[in-house]
């Protein structure tokens, strides 16, 4: 069972890749692995948990605090409840920043930006939007970046190939600028909330090297895109769907982008999890909506508050994510990546840039998330050397997990928000987009390695 659960990994996995020509969404695969893959590790959960060293230890540990349980009890009401806390916080995350877009949006808050924006040169265009995710991915996250400058490009671009390679330029945007910010992205939130890297070396190290994988691409991208890009036409039917004053569009825009951006500050401030400030956020605004609105029609207000605005959230996304969370959850748990990180060890003989590159590599296939948190686990932190905080090998963790997932579409949690929300094909971003982000990688890694030879800056 233990190859089998790799089996239907890797079969969902090409099921997701080929959905256009199997016309099958990629929802329904990634929930069918997502609950597949578990069925196979409770049905062979006892070989499994005696040959495993990578899931031994957990079931060791947990037998000592119930002497009287099974692996059944093990897995069933241990392991899945424990991955299904953190999933469930990405998932309760989701649904609070694209609700909070959503009702912007229906509001026409965005337009307080898109105005501002007057070019239809595609290479203009480009930089600017790259510009302005990557920024604010630092100071939000990547996930939420992508989310809302997928709702600004729908106000730019018309044609779906256009905005299909839009959407995938701010991925890797999104994913670069999120590396360098210990808020910026999942897992240099879980190096930095373990002490492996700080604010202040983080931003001075890593800065560079974000900054060359999301421009490497767009200045190859200047010399061979030429041309302009179609607005989307407004059809009068949706200018007159709803009306909503000057005052109530800057209300909510400010309100919803002032929820995302306290996100981080909230987190800061309680400790709680990120999930809470954005529902926190949710539900300011949700009291906000029903305020402003209490006096309009019944028809006009539904279309305005959150009860409405939750029916045109992209409830397959959400699905998508869960199931391919569960999925990975189930190989973290069995011992796979475990696995795979102490061959990784072995096979590159602790090289710091080559394993790095590797978890990078593999973060474009393997949610980021458990990687990292493998990488973590395999490594303490020393008092010297490369390992120490803040250190060469932590460092470059934080870049390469964090952009090497742009590689693959459905490698990073902003890649696919975008494939959800723009339908994007996972073959059509292979052919485009994946050389394009693995130029921006590598010339990253390349930058990042030159700083330290050169004795630039960092230990």
């Amino acid at each position: 069972m233990f190859i089998t659960m790799v089996v239907i990994f890797v079969l969902g996995y090409i099921a997701i890749a080929l959905e256009h020509p199997l016309k099958i969404d990629k929802a329904a695969s990634a929930l069918f692995i997502g609950v597949a893959v578990w069925v196979a590790y409770i049905l062979g959960g006892e070989q499994i948990l005696s040959n495993q060293s990578g899931a031994i230890n957990g079931f060791m540990d947990y037998l000592k605090r119930f002497p009287d349980s099974t692996y059944i009890d093990f897995i069933a009401h241990h392991e899945i409840l424990e991955h299904l806390a953190e999933i469930s916080e990405i998932l309760f995350f989701l649904l609070g920043a694209m609700t909070i877009v959503e009702i912007v949006d229906q509001h026409g808050g965005f337009e307080i930006i898109t105005s501002k924006i007057k070019t239809t040169k595609k290479v203009k265009l480009l930089w600017i939007l790259t510009i302005v995710t990557f920024f604010m991915s630092a100071v939000l996250d990547n996930l939420t970046t992508t989310i809302v400058m997928i709702a600004l490009l729908r106000k730019l671009v018309g044609e779906q190939k256009d905005r299909w390679f839009f959407a995938s330029m701010i991925v890797l945007a999104a994913n670069a600028g999120g590396a360098f910010s210990p808020i910026g992205d999942v897992t240099t939130i879980m190096l930095w909330v373990k002490g492996q890297i700080t604010t202040g070396p983080i931003i001075r190290d890593v800065f560079l090297p974000s900054i060359v994988a999301a421009i490497a691409p767009l200045a190859l991208l200047s010399f061979t895109m030429k041309g302009k890009v179609q607005r989307p036409e407004i059809k009068e039917t949706d200018e007159h769907e709803y009306t909503t004053t000057t005052f109530e569009r800057n209300l909510i825009f400010f309100v919803g982008v002032g929820s995302l951006l306290f996100v981080p500050v909230f987190k800061t401030l309680t400790h709680l999890p990120p999930y809470m400030g954005m529902l926190l956020g949710l539900s300011i605004l949700w009291i906000t909506t029903e305020l402003l609105h209490r006096k309009k029609s019944k028809n006009e207000k539904a279309k305005l508050v959150v009860v409405g605005v939750l029916r045109r959230v992209d409830t397959p996304t959400i699905l998508f994510f869960l199931g391919i969370l569960s999925a990975v959850a189930a190989l973290q748990s069995a011992g796979h990546l475990s696995l795979l990180a102490s061959w990784l060890d072995s096979v590159t003989n602790k090289n710091v840039y080559v394993i790095n590159s590797a978890i990078g590599i593999l973060s474009s296939v393997i949610d980021n998330v458990p990687l990292v948190a493998g990488a973590m686990g395999m490594y303490d932190l020393a008092s010297v050397g490369q390992f120490t905080q803040d250190g060469i090998f932590w460092q470059l963790l934080a870049y390469c997990a964090g952009t090497g997932g742009s590689i693959l579409i459905i490698g990073s949690a902003a890649g696919v928000a975008a494939m959800g929300l723009e339908k994007i094909d996972f073959i059509w971003y292979m052919k485009n987009i994946s050389l394009l982000a693995l130029l921006g990688y590598f010339a990253g890694i390349g930058t990042y390695w030159l700083m330290h030879y050169f004795h630039i800056v960092g230990v």
